[in-house]
Parts: structure tokens; sequence; C-alpha cells
């Protein structure tokens, strides 16, 4: 504790280092960060403005997109200004307010992606229930719902991670503040956070986890009752989309928050992290749009493309 160091700076050591070309890695990292933007800017665009889109799933589907808009711009620009500007340093404000809304935004979507499971439960497993299961009300309280239990992640480990004690090396083996490599540097110890890590956070993984494997698990049986084919391919290529951005999502938050330590190398974390930060929110409008007819058709819409062709046969 004689080397406690306040609210000093911290230092975001990143991952430009560890490559032979780090000015290439940046372009990468804004061409990815431009594109992330733009597809889910264009999928929250289609769903607003095409009538057949107004419905439950695709209004979760344009929250997630939110979410992922919201997410990329938390730890990406700070992370390219570092490269551009040679300064990787970063204030206690800051770092604190990244990891708030960071872990904020994480939270909210491992719910709202179970709650698109539940949904597509509802509606495949039930389909004469769903139009009052999952009415406008429903699916606004369900969504808040999410935001609110998401948000109770960054009330709670926020403060107890940005007020800990910090000696020696301020050195952020990390390219955004997230939690865990923050409270590496901590000299009173983890206990606390792993203590509230098991209470709070691991419950918030399983349920929403639990609430994914039973709903897919139903819709499964279902599908495979199906007399038509037509259906069960469309089930099946609805949740199989879903299932996708699950298993990338979760697989990576799993790893980082319920992985003890001695398992972890800081420079593993950070691949991870640049799975579910990075990689998830660039995927997530593809995945979304490519292989749903709906969406393409509206964007084919959206774009004339089909008045344009009627034109030129004419």
């Amino acid at each position: 504790m004689n080397n406690y160091t306040g609210l000093s700076d911290f230092t975001l050591v990143g991952f430009y280092s560890q490559f032979k070309h780090p000015a290439l890695l940046a372009v990468v990292i804004f061409v990815i960060f431009l594109m992330t933007l733009s597809g889910n800017s264009l999928l929250i665009l289609l769903i607003l403005s095409d009538t057949r889109l107004h419905t439950p799933m695709y209004f979760f589907i344009s929250q997630l997109s939110l979410m992922d808009m919201m997410y990329i711009s938390v730890t990406v620009p700070k992370t390219l200004m570092d490269q551009v500007l040679g300064s990787h340093k970063i204030s206690a404000a800051a770092c604190g307010m990244q990891m708030f809304l960071y872990t904020i935004l994480a939270s909210s979507e491992f719910f709202i992606l179970a709650l698109m499971s539940y949904d597509r439960y509802v509606a495949i497993c039930h389909p004469l229930r769903y139009p009052v299961l999952m009415n406008r009300r429903a699916c606004l309280h369900l969504m808040s719902a999410c935001w609110f239990l998401g948000s109770l992640d960054g009330f709670i480990f926020t403060p107890i991670t940005m007020t800990s004690p910090f000696c020696g090396s301020r050195e952020i083996h990390h390219f955004f503040c997230e939690v865990p490599a923050v409270i590496k540097l901590s000299c009173s110890g983890t206990w606390l956070y792993e203590t509230l890590m098991y209470i709070c956070c691991v419950p918030m993984l399983l349920f929403p986890v639990t609430v994914i494997s039973s709903s897919y698990s139903f819709i499964l049986l279902t599908v495979i009752r199906m007399n038509s084919a037509e259906g069960r391919k469309k089930a099946l290529a609805t949740c199989s989309s879903h299932m996708t951005v699950v298993i990338l999502f979760y697989g990576a938050a799993v790893y980082t928050y319920m992985l003890p330590v001695s398992f972890r190398t800081a420079e593993n974390d950070m691949v991870v992290s640049v799975f579910y930060t990075i990689l998830t929110p660039l995927l997530n409008p593809l995945i979304y749009s490519l292989r749903n007819k709906n969406v393409t058709e509206a964007l084919k819409k959206l774009l004339g493309v089909k008045t344009l062709f009627q034109e030129t046969v004419k």
C-alpha cells in the first residue's frame, strides 16, 4: 500500500506491439469499424422503413444492432486514436466511463440474445398464442428488462473496480478498460471481485444460456415433427442464424468471465475480446440480413432494384 498511486492515468498496452505492421492492423480495424456502423445502421433503417419488418423478431434485431453500434464505439475509437497519436494513456475517469458503458452493453446483449431465442420459441412452438404473448407492450417491457438487468453489472462492478487501490504499474494489458484486466492491477487482492463475479455474473450468464438452450431444444423437437418441408427449412435457417451469434458471443464471454485467472493469459484475453467487441458486431448484420429473405427484399425495395429492373424490361 506504500506505492498506492491514487487516480493517476492508466496505460493501455493494446495489441499493436505484437504485430510487425501495426499501422496496417489499425487500417483493418478502422475498416471493420466503418463496416460495422454502416451494416448495423442500414439494418435498423430497413426495419424502421419496411412495414413487413414491424414484428417482434425484427424489433429485437434492431435493438441488437443498436447495442452493437454503441458497443464497438465504446472501445475501438480509443484504440485507433492510441495508434495514430502514439499515446496510450487514459485517465481514471475515462477508463471508468468506458468500463461502465461497455459492461452495461455487454450484459444487456446477453439478455437480448436470450429474449430473441424465447421469441423464436413462442413463434415456432406456439404460433397461435404468439400475437398475444409477444404483443407490442410485452416486447417493450421485455426489452426494458434486458437494459435494466444489463445495467446492474455496470453499477456493481465499475465502482468496485475503480475504487480499488492500484499499486505499482498502471499498465493495463488490454486494448480497453475491461474489468478483469483492470482488477489485476489492484494491490488489495481480487477476492471481492471474484466473489461478486460468481454470485452475480455467473447466474447472469447461466440464466440466459439456460433460456437459450431450452428454447432451441423445444424448437428442434417441434421442427422435427413439422410436416411442411418449407416450414422446417425456414425455422432451421432462422434458428441457425441466432445460434451462430450466440456461440460467438457467449463462448468468448464464458472464457473471459467464468474461467479462473490462472487458466488465462493477457494475450489470450485480448484475442478473445476481439471476437465479441469487434468481430461479433460486424457479423451480426451480415448473419441477420444475408440469410433473411424479408431483409434482402426490403433492401432491394429501398435501393429500387426491382423498379429499375422492371423499367429496363419495359
